[in-house]
């Protein structure tokens, strides 16, 4: 792909897998994805919690190194969702009182904000804030910004979680070398991808059937009035079936092959046999009753935390996650909630995303959450061109060059130098000089 600028990467921390996404903001505010990966995660994230710092360090590193392959870039930072058991919302009301009649100021809105955003939670604290209305006399009002009162009341919703679970999210990020942009609320985000404004502003439901939890969000007047999760989700139902004594796998395929969340009474009952492991059999109808005895109880918690509120949501109850592709998961929901309220199931892509050509994201409308995150980013989250996997391989092996070796040239004997030849010797020339010297007196 190359080097690109302003690629945005978002990660969940699912309970079943860790995702990543990679997508790049259009000049009309549209999000398109560029590359996704996922890594599977038994035993690292339990009911949205981080469970095993290690083994979660190592995953994310793992699926951040797919991405980093599928983009051809470093992934520097990554903007992370946060949702798990803890994550709810608190209401607190903040009460101001004057002494006559005061013109209420930006001034007089912030001191009531930073007196909510004081309050303390045991062993947990306070990750996001959403004002609701405020009141004055008997009224109810948005924005009381240039209006007089003796007597103020601001209603705050705040959406608090554990103390350690961002501490353990960064913590996470760091063992992989990876820095964190931001950390993002997931229901929030996954409601500003998928609900529309009309759907929030008559008033709605969201709810999320996820493998470990299932989450709820109230909207009324497009603002956020409830936020909880509910520690039960489509694994609950995995494990309600290894009561048949079969393994955890076996039981998920018999669930999504004869699973329903609802049964007709009028059902004709056919006495049809589902073989198990080790050559048993075993009613089709035993487990159904099964898979829809744990629906009902999920239904029954999200029908709690919703019912304040079921009068006022006019676009009913929109339904995503995993476990909610179980079938007549509808007709299940209408049976305690009412045929009145209505119902739809959450399908296709939102409409502020597109997916590039040859992009693999699976199913993507289970990526609903990952959408949201990914749409809230900002900032670019790569750096240089990374190596291929080769050129990595090949220079972390690298090893010195060997010196050339040099034949020593092969060793004769030195040439002696040649003695001078020898003269006549001092009594040769003794005799040759008495013998002249006899001549002469001759």
């Amino acid at each position: 792909m190359g080097a690109e600028k302003d690629i945005i990467i978002a990660v969940e921390l699912a309970s079943t897998a860790i995702r990543a996404i990679a997508g790049k903001r259009e000049p009309d505010g549209s999000m398109q994805v560029l590359a996704f990966a996922q890594e599977e995660s038994p035993n690292t994230i339990r009911k949205g919690v981080i469970d095993n710092i290690d083994k979660t360090t190592q995953a994310l590193s793992h699926v951040v190194a797919k991405l980093s392959d599928k983009l051809g870039v470093k992934v520097n930072s990554i903007y992370v969702g946060l949702g798990g058991q803890s994550l709810r919302s608190v209401h607190n009301r903040v009460l101001l009182q004057f002494d006559g009649l005061e013109l209420l100021s930006h001034k007089t809105i912030d001191k009531m904000r930073d007196t909510n955003s004081g309050v303390v939670y045991p062993n947990a604290e306070i990750k996001e804030v959403v004002p609701q209305e405020y009141t004055i006399g008997s009224r109810s009002i948005v924005d009381p910004v240039g209006m007089q009162a003796e007597m103020l009341e601001a209603n705050f919703i705040n959406i608090i979680a554990r103390t350690t679970l961002e501490e353990n999210i960064r913590k996470c990020a760091a063992g992989a070398g990876l820095e964190v942009q931001d950390i993002f609320i997931s229901p929030l985000c996954e409601a500003n991808a998928l609900l529309t404004s009309n759907e929030r502003r008559s008033g709605c439901a969201l709810v999320d059937m996820g493998a470990d939890t299932t989450t709820v969000s109230v909207y009324v007047n497009n603002i956020l009035r409830h936020l909880c999760v509910i520690p039960i989700g489509g694994s609950n139902v995995t494990s309600d079936l290894t009561s048949l004594k079969i393994e955890a796998e076996e039981a998920e395929d018999l669930k999504k092959k004869y699973g329903t969340a609802f049964r007709s009474d009028s059902e004709d009952k056919t006495g049809q046999k589902v073989s198990l492991s080790f050559d048993r059999t075993e009613d089709e109808e035993k487990l159904q009753e099964i898979v829809e005895a744990r629906y009902e109880e999920i239904i029954a918690n999200v029908c709690h935390h919703i019912s304040a509120y079921k009068e006022q949501l006019v676009s009913g109850v929109i339904l995503t996650g995993g476990a909610a592709r179980i079938p007549e998961l509808q007709q299940a929901f209408s049976r305690q909630a009412g045929d009145k309220l209505k119902l739809r199931i959450a399908k296709g892509l939102p409409e502020n995303v597109t997916i590039s050509f040859g992009v693999q994201v699976g199913e993507p409308d289970r990526l609903y959450t990952l959408y949201g995150l990914l749409l809230e980013g900002t900032e670019n989250c790569v750096g240089e061109v990374a190596k291929t996997p080769a050129q990595d391989t090949f220079d972390f092996e690298k090893k010195e060059e060997p010196e050339p070796v040099v034949e020593p040239e092969p060793q004769t004997e030195p040439e002696k130098p040649e003695k001078p030849e020898k003269g006549p010797s001092a009594l040769s020339r003794l005799w040759k000089t008495i013998g002249t010297m006899l001549s002469d007196e001759e």
